[in-house]
């Protein structure tokens, strides 16, 4: 789990994820990059534009990773289950 708070590149869980989740902690103007990943920067999951506070993403079966970066300073909460049972 990684509580993320600018716009670094945080690689939050290597190798298969079965779901990831993503929480928007405070609202933030920009984007959420969701990357199933190691490295890199395009967005292969999801681009997520200008959450609002409270809302929740859930992306599955992610087979390499999961990559976040955010376009601006934010808190949010990444988190990865990679097996049943973690």
């Amino acid at each position: 789990m990684a509580n993320i708070t600018d716009n670094t590149a945080t690689q939050v869980a290597t190798g298969a994820v079965i779901k990831a989740v993503i929480q928007v902690n405070a609202a933030l103007i920009g984007n959420i990059k969701v990357i199933d990943d190691t490295s890199g920067t395009t967005a292969n999951v999801a681009t997520i534009t200008d959450p609002t506070v409270g809302t929740r993403y859930e992306y599955y079966n992610l087979a390499n990773g999961l990559r976040v970066i955010a376009s601006t300073n934010c808190n949010i909460t990444a988190s990865a289950i990679q097996s049943i049972g973690r």
